[in-house]
């Protein structure tokens, strides 16, 4: 492979033929790249700009170095060309090769926008404000890829009027088909209805008490008929995760009295956490089932188990799903302080995790969550099972129109921490501008994602997936797309080598054509995976051309650009069970 190859379509301009004219070295995962230009042949010599550029078109990260210098040009040379518009740099000017991609894409700014499309997946919450079919269509052109149903909220008619949405967009949608999550509200701790508002202020007392129906000034109910056993004296008590908080001074048998440290605004229903602890009611409530029974009857993609304190669990509902024939995967919530010692068992058992960083941080120290989510990323990256960050991402958004600098950086640090997916949960439910939210959360994505390192190879290489040959196969065509700047096809009846070829983190979109569309819409959800149901012929060249067919139409693919096919994975497609192919293919109109 010729070095020419490796940098267009990156460097190349309309006219020009940069491969020509770069001299290149590699550094590490880098290219050192010299260019030379100039106008027409009106010159004895050009100005050349040199750089440091990744070896991909599709993600183009560069770094100017500081020096570049003249190089003297044939005067018969002329095959190397400006941009049309653009002024010829005098003799002596030096321009770095982001100065001539500014040229190119016919403006000049901080950074050039990639071609490449976002990698981290976007998961909205459906509410009052999102559940019309307007909403969802515009959240959907938005960037949204997941659509989750919060069972704390709503019934079941208002969820199967979204999840019908939802079915009738994938059903035209041309590629951005759209996910289902449902979850659960779990053994959540409310306080109990209030006929009003109250304003708690600091050293107030007041009471919780597990009798019904009580709502006063002082004194309110609680939805757990335990809450009294599980508290003790000092325990800091805490509403909506921190909003505000008491300190436990004394109980009975049917009430806690406290003491209000920070004050606020308490509301009915009300969630509550008992600082360090986590409350004795089973991970799947009856409420849970009924939930979990409807899920099933409506065919969603995936469940968000909350407050997962055990494997057990995890197997319980799995094997509920088996004998109903369900094929539903299931994503734990890690957010209770039980689940920390158990976390590696429950990854194991699971097909995914969130990191529900909202009641985890209630439960357990403040400064903790940080480093947590961080190792949940990395546990899940490490076994091949996707990951998604959680709550509060974009809180500000749900009264103000635009984010704060913080959550700008919290949505930042996921992408880098290599997340499959981002969540956004008030902001697009109730939220005044879920749209922006929205929005907000595709751009830093994808503007992150443009400024990304290179993957490395996961260091667990050969074990995440029990040495299947797929694995390996896999891994190099991540390498070969990397290197190429290329975006691979993979055909799936299962989904396993997309969310495999996912794992590694192709620096192209890998495109996954499957003939099952329940497959296609969980795939949703992995990272850098775009997916697009076709059906399955006899020829498999007939199937290839087809598949290249539809992208190129769709504007995914260009003519002239190169793609990696990949046929390997746990079932043949047109191949024999011990045959596993790659090959690259020029797309041709």
């Amino acid at each position: 492979m010729g070095s020419s190859a490796v940098l267009s379509p990156a460097l190349t301009m309309p006219g020009t033929d940069f491969g020509r004219y770069c001299g290149l070295r590699r550094q590490g995962g880098w290219y050192v790249a010299q260019a030379s230009w100039r106008h027409g042949s009106n010159a004895a010599a050009a100005v050349s700009a040199t750089g440091i550029v990744r070896a991909t078109g599709l993600r183009p990260r560069r770094i100017p170095e500081q020096e570049a210098r003249i190089v003297p040009v044939l005067p018969d040379d002329d095959r190397l060309t400006l941009p049309p518009g653009a002024a010829a740099p005098k003799l002596e000017t030096t321009l770095s090769i982001e100065q001539l991609l500014a040229i190119h894409e016919g403006r000049a700014g901080m950074w050039v926008k990639p071609s490449f499309q976002r990698k981290t997946k976007i998961v909205c919450t459906i509410g009052p404000t999102s559940n019309t079919r307007e909403m969802i269509w515009k959240l959907a052109d938005a960037g949204m890829n997941v659509a989750r149903l919060n069972m704390s909220h709503g019934d079941h008619a208002s969820h199967k009027k979204v999840i019908d949405l939802v079915r009738e967009f994938n059903a035209q949608a041309a590629a951005n088909v759209i996910a289902i999550m449902l979850d659960t509200k779990g053994p959540e701790v409310r306080s109990g209805d209030l006929p009003q508002p109250i304003m708690l202020k600091k050293g107030d007392g007041f009471t919780f008490t597990i009798k019904r129906g009580v709502g006063t000034d002082t004194s309110v109910s609680v939805n757990y008929d335990d809450f009294v056993n599980d508290v003790e004296e000092g325990d800091t008590l805490l509403i909506d995760g921190g909003m505000m908080s008491l300190v436990v001074k004394s109980k009975t048998k049917e009430s806690v009295l406290c003491e209000v440290v920070d004050g606020g605004e308490l509301k009915s229903r009300r969630h509550l956490n008992v600082r360090g602890k986590s409350a004795t009611l089973p991970s799947i409530t009856e409420k849970d089932w009924e939930d979990i029974k409807f899920g099933v009857d409506n065919k969603v993609d995936y469940y968000a188990l909350s407050f997962v304190k055990d494997a057990e669990v995890v197997h319980e509902l799995k094997d509920f799903l088996k004998d109903r024939g369900a094929d539903i995967h299931v994503i734990v919530k890690i957010e209770s302080a039980d689940s920390i010692p158990n976390l590696q068992s429950i990854l194991d058992a699971a097909d995914g995790a969130m990191v529900a960083r909202g009641d985890l941080g209630a439960e357990l120290p403040i400064e903790e969550v940080p480093l947590l989510q961080g190792e949940i990323i990395r546990s899940c990256r490490a076994m091949g099972k996707p990951v998604i960050v959680a709550t509060n991402m974009l809180e500000s958004m749900i009264n103000h129109p635009t984010p704060t600098r913080a959550e700008v950086s919290d949505i930042a640090i996921a992408v880098r921490e290599g997340a499959d997916a981002i969540m956004l949960s008030g902001e697009t439910a109730h939220g005044k501008y879920p749209l922006k939210a929205a929005r907000v959360m595709h751009t830093v994505a994808m503007r992150t994602e443009a400024t990304m390192p290179e993957e490395q190879p996961p260091a667990n290489l050969g074990r995440a997936f029990k040495n299947h040959m797929s694995e390996m196969f896999a891994f190099h065509a991540t390498v070969m797309s990397s290197t190429l700047g290329t975006s691979i096809l993979v055909f799936t009846r299962t989904g396993f080598m997309a969310m495999l070829l996912s794992h590694y983190r192709p620096a192209g979109t890998v495109f996954a054509f499957t003939n099952d569309k329940r497959v296609q819409s969980r795939l949703a959800l992995y990272h850098g995976v775009r997916s697009l149901y076709i059906p399955f012929s006899d020829d498999a060249e007939e199937t290839f051309c087809k598949a290249l067919a539809i992208l190129q139409k769709r504007g995914m693919v260009k003519d002239g650009e190169e793609v990696a096919l990949v046929q390997s994975g746990r079932q043949p497609i047109w191949r024999s069970e011990s045959t596993h192919y790659i090959q690259v293919r020029t797309v041709h109109a």
